[in-house]
Formats: structure tokens, sequence, C-alpha cells
């Protein structure tokens, strides 16, 4: 496993090293989220408040220094892979307020969810302003190798959303159909926030290939990740109601897993609760404890482990560094993480 770089979580350790650049990414994602229509603004600024770990931005930035891009010294203008880490992050909340009204969910990041507070259809229609507000920066930023990887891991993820609402309730989806949905709705657009930033270094494809497949991969992980916590973690912990995918019918690994281990009576308890959707007060508990029976958080992090240390070692074409180090305890990071 990657070393700890001092005693602090890989997490807050690229906060620290990226400190200024999020800081000016920040004072971005503020500025473009205003609006002249005051629901927009109020529901923003919800959505602030509300915080977030900014991974994927965090992602970029990280990727573009590990590429070369330098400060500006007193250029004041705005670098490029600051106003594109705000992009990024544009395009990620629209389409968290857009699954949140898919999914009904009541909380986001431990508050009340924008679609509770302020309704489905403004949560849908300020999904589309800051997807627009993306398009626009992307716009500005005038590349079109940005434009053409940005914009394709947006069709990707809307795929991979509507793939997962597909295969919702069935407990005959494969395994690699799962992974299937995961690479669209998590995974896309984790490889484009880091292959962007070799981009705007003006690097190599074979460092383009080697971000992408870091992002790809630690995507993949921090999903399977999440999917594991939805029945393993406090609610306090991981900010939203847990057993939510359960309550959805959402088939994800460790239902698949549980469901393949299970005995006969436990494969009728599975069909009920998500195939047949009629669920009762206490199903939750017991889906938890054939969950615990079989071991299968054990084994759902087992795979996200597989993929964390495929994304560690695509950096390893890259010299040695303290970001480079960095971003190899982020994958260990992503495995081990609580929320």
């Amino acid at each position: 496993m990657p070393i700890q770089t001092g005693n602090e979580e890989p997490l807050q350790t690229l906060i620290n090293y990226l400190a200024d650049d999020m800081k000016e990414c920040n004072h971005i994602i503020m500025d473009r989220m205003q609006s002249s229509v005051p629901l927009v603004s109020q529901l923003a600024a919800h959505l602030i408040v509300a915080g977030g770990k900014r991974l994927r931005p965090l992602l970029s930035l990280a990727s573009a220094r590990l590429c070369g891009v330098k400060d500006n010294g007193h250029d004041h203008q705005i670098p490029r892979h600051v106003r594109l880490g705000a992009c990024i992050e544009f395009l990620h909340t629209a389409t968290l307020l857009h699954d949140d009204v898919v999914d009904e969910s009541k909380l986001r990041r431990g508050a009340e969810s924008a679609n509770a507070v302020f309704g489905n259809s403004a949560s849908v229609l300020v999904g589309d302003f800051l997807f627009s507000r993306a398009f626009q920066i992307m716009t500005e930023d005038g590349s079109l190798d940005v434009m053409r990887i940005i914009s394709k891991a947006s069709a990707t993820i809307a795929e991979g959303e509507i793939l997962q609402m597909t295969v919702q309730n069935d407990l005959s989806t494969s395994i690699s159909r799962y992974f299937e949905v995961i690479h669209g709705k998590t995974a896309a657009l984790f490889a484009a926030s880091c292959r962007v930033g070799a981009i705007i270094a003006n690097n190599s494809k074979e460092s383009e290939r080697a971000l992408e497949s870091y992002g790809t991969n630690l995507g993949m992980a921090f999903q399977l990740v999440d999917d594991a916590l939805d029945y393993s973690a406090t609610q306090e912990e991981l900010g939203k109601t847990i057993g939510d995918d359960f309550r959805e019918g959402k088939v994800t690994y460790p239902v698949l897993i549980a469901y393949k281990k299970s005995d006969a009576d436990e494969k009728k308890f599975w069909k009920r609760v998500i195939e047949d959707g009629n669920q009762k007060e206490e199903d939750l508990e017991n889906a938890l404890k054939i969950i615990r029976k079989y071991d299968v958080i054990k084994d759902t992090l087992k795979e996200a482990t597989i993929f964390a240390n495929k994304a560690t070692e695509a950096l390893n074409i890259f010299p040695e560094s303290e970001l480079h180090t960095i971003l190899k305890n982020i994958a260990n990071y992503t495995v081990n993480r609580h929320f």
C-alpha cells in the first residue's frame, strides 16, 4: 500500500496541496452560480452551504499540476485548469440535482436535498442551468479536445443513469452490466477530470491515457465503496439516508453478491424486496443480516481494491514527486473511507 503523507488523511493532504487553486476555483463556482432569477441563486447557495469534497475538480487540478502546469505568477488571468475545474464541478453538481429527483432522495451531504427544500421542478431546472454554465466555461476555454472529452463524459453519465434505471429491480443483472452502470454514472467523469488536466498541460498522449486510466479505475473503486457504505455506514458518517439503495430496489454489487451466495429462502427474500418491491419495515435489517452472514462488504471492498491498485499502477509513468504520492494515496483512501 502507498505510504501516507504526514499524519493527515490523503484527501485533506490533496486539499492542502491545491489550496490556492481550489480557492480560485471556488470563487469561479460562486460567481458563475449567480443569476438574475432569485430562485437559481437561492438553490445554488443551498448547494454551496451543503459543501462536498470537490473531489472531481481536485483531480482535474492535480492532474494538470502533475503534468507540469505552473502558477500564472503576476498574470491576473484565471488559469485554464482552474476554470475547467469549476466546469467539472458544475457538471457533477447538475447530475446530483437530477439524481436526487429521480431517486426521490431527502438528504444530500447530511442536509436536506435541494429537491426536498425547493421541489423537483426547481431542482431539475437549476440542474439544467448548471449544465449550461459548464458548457459556457468549456466554450470560453475554446479547446475542441476539452469540449470533446467533457461533452462525451456528460453523455456517458446520462447513459449510465438510464442504464441503472433499466436494470433496477432485476436480480439477473450480471456483474459486467453492473460495472457498465457504474462506469457510466461515476467513473466516466473521474476519467474526464483527470484527462483534461493532461490536455491543459499540452502533455503527451501517453500521459493522457495514464491519467484517464487512473481516473476510470479510481471512479470504479469510489462507486463500489459508495454501494458498500449504503449497507455498512451510519447515516451520520454517510451524510445521506442509509439503505436508500435497498429501498429503491437498486441492484448494486453488495446485493448481487448477497443474492448469489444466498440459500433458497434468502433468494425468495431478495426477490420479494428487490424485484417485487414488496418491503416491510424490518426488511432492511434482514438484508443487513444476510450481507453480514456472507461477508459481502469484504467482497465488495476487495473488488474496489483491485480497481484502486490499477489506478495507482497507471501513475507509474510519472516521476516520483509529492503530488504523485498524494494521488496514489488517494486511491488507497477511496477504499478505506467511511463517507
